[in-house]
């Protein structure tokens, strides 16, 4: 059996995951980036040879990619003739005719049955971002009905009701997945060909060995007669969430100390963020090797808080580079890296969108990018100018290339309190207890800089703004509860839940699970994000999620 694993490399999101599963179960890799690379005549044995075909972000973009770079034959001529083909998210989406996404955009048409749709959002969250199950009766390639897998998408092939019941269409296999009131295909498999909706190389240990069938030829179904009937009660789907277990995600705030290292930190005020000289700043240790402790913890995600941007390091050089890099080499769920993902004017002066330089972060390792100031700026343009976007922010700039689902828009707000509505143009609501003078309304009050600077713009003003120019997802900090232990701002999520569609992510305030519970049941929010109370070692995710188990809510459990 060959060793040497093919990936097709279009220039789309992250391939660094992918490239280190695939290591992982110690195969070679070999990228290929013409389509004369794929392997044909001598080089090519039906048996034997493997190719795999990633795909992120925007259909679009994607497929106009394959055929601009004329990919399109090569991969039908290396189908036609057996080569074993996996595709993955936006690589199985290019296998359909089409997508409502891109309209003017072809896929490859090779299944034919079906066309991409978005979801409906009147009942869920859009995109659907987190751990899904799969089902059906056949299903294929260690496929395992009790494990979770990784989505993050805003269309499928949404299966009308007469083939909501099949397991086959047209002589494809197919397996399903329930989001909210859909059903759609998770995974599709036919001769030679295999492909994901789902990212298996970021669903942790359950995908490393979907991508391991593929690659040993072993068709079977995971066999489940491992579980117990316990077992299987607790890891069976119950849609109390769209289907989505309930995230729970660690971050990092990473900086640069005096001697040049990158250390983890979490001071007990917000403030403390940008200043080198306060005692109250602790080392807890490097990015790395903490990430790594979250993961084997159980987070269903990883974010790095680049608090201090290495301002003056070149764009290719940022230390936060290498952080992914190792990082991706041993984690195999989601990574998100905020902080410096705007346009730039490099140290020797070369000019950088914020697109080029997501780029840089999605190759070394990341799956999203959080944009904070810049997002806020963006907002404030966006409502100057009518309400309209003119294409140059860095949200528009990387969602059109990477998918709205690449974009994470981090709020720092903080609370304030008036006396009527008409103190402030922006949203206010009546808080559950009055202001310290006896206030009956309050807004909440965007910051920038790191929480150092306030702007006249409301949370509500700046993530409805952030929706419209194409944000996929909204990580809500809160500088009243930062370091606080004393649980989120129920009523700014529950505010935020209210005024998007697309997900948000409960941050600040959490030092016990009990925390989480009441953030997912009050709210709906879609994640929690923890980061001092798992710095300190008072909890560890796996606590957490136990404790959310017992109360009931399902998380997922590799």
């Amino acid at each position: 059996m060959s060793n040497k694993v093919y990936v097709i490399d279009v220039g789309s999101g992250n391939l660094r995951s992918l490239i280190n599963a695939i290591k992982y179960l110690k195969y070679e890799v070999e990228l290929v980036t013409k389509p004369e690379q794929i392997p044909s005549g001598a080089d090519f044995d039906p048996e034997t040879t493997k190719l795999i075909f990633p795909g992120v972000g925007n259909f679009g973009h994607f497929v106009d990619s394959i055929y601009a770079q004329k990919f399109d034959n090569a991969i039908k001529e290396y189908v036609a003739n057996n080569g074993k083909i996996m595709g993955i998210c936006v690589g199985l989406q290019a296998f359909f005719s089409g997508s409502e996404e891109s309209p003017d955009s072809k896929g490859l048409n090779l299944f034919q049955d079906l066309a991409l749709k978005k979801f409906d959002d009147s009942d869920k969250p859009v995109p659907e971002i987190g751990w899904n199950s799969v089902f059906g009766d056949e299903l294929f390639y260690g496929l395992d009905p009790y494990k979770r897998y990784y989505f993050v998408h805003s269309y499928a092939a949404i299966l009308p009701e007469n083939l909501v019941n099949k397991n086959e269409i047209n002589g494809w296999k197919i397996a399903k997945c329930r989001y909210g009131n859909q059903t759609f295909i998770s995974a599709v498999q036919k001769g030679n060909i295999f492909a994901t909706q789902f990212h298996p190389e970021k669903s942790g240990m359950a995908g490393v060995h979907v991508i391991d069938c593929f690659l040993k030829g072993d068709t079977k179904p995971f066999d489940t007669s491992i579980y117990t009937e316990e077992d299987k009660l607790k890891l069976k789907n119950d849609y109390s969430n769209y289907g989505l277990t309930r995230r729970i995600i660690a971050c990092l705030d990473v900086r640069s100390n005096d001697n040049g290292d990158l250390v983890v930190t979490k001071g007990d005020q917000y403030d403390v963020r940008e200043k080198s000289d306060n005692k109250d700043v602790r080392n807890l240790g490097k990015p790395v090797s903490l990430a790594s402790k979250y993961y084997e913890q159980g987070a269903d995600e990883v974010t790095f808080l680049n608090i201090t941007s290495f301002r003056n390091c070149p764009v290719k050089d940022a230390p936060m580079l290498e952080v992914l890099e190792k990082a991706a080499e041993t984690i195999f769920v989601p990574l998100t890296v905020g902080g410096g993902i705007k346009d730039v004017v490099d140290v020797d002066g070369t000019k950088y969108r914020a697109d080029d330089v997501a780029s840089l972060y999605f190759r070394s390792g990341a799956d999203k990018v959080s944009i904070g100031s810049d997002a806020v700026y963006a907002a404030e343009k966006f409502i100057a100018n009518g309400f309209k976007g003119d294409g140059t922010s860095p949200i528009e700039t990387i969602s059109k290339k990477f998918g709205a689902q690449a974009v994470v828009i981090s709020v720092d707000p903080k609370r304030v309190y008036v006396n009527s509505p008409s103190n402030t143009k922006n949203k206010t609501f009546k808080p559950l207890k009055k202001g310290p003078k006896g206030e009956e309304y309050c807004w909440y009050q965007c910051t920038i800089m790191g929480g150092r600077e306030s702007r006249d713009l409301g949370v509500y003003e700046l993530i409805t703004a952030c929706e419209k120019l194409g944000a996929g997802e909204i990580l809500l900090n809160c500088i009243d509860k930062d370091g606080s232990n004393s649980g989120y701002d129920l009523e700014l999520i529950e505010l935020a839940k209210k005024s998007v569609k697309i997900p948000v992510i409960a941050s600040s305030g959490a030092g016990v699970p009990r925390h989480f519970k009441e953030a997912f049941l009050e709210t709906n929010c879609d994640a929690c994000l923890g980061a001092g109370m798992f710095h300190r070692e008072e909890y560890t995710v796996n606590q957490v999620k136990e404790y959310l188990l017992e109360e009931g809510l399902k998380v997922r459990m590799d």
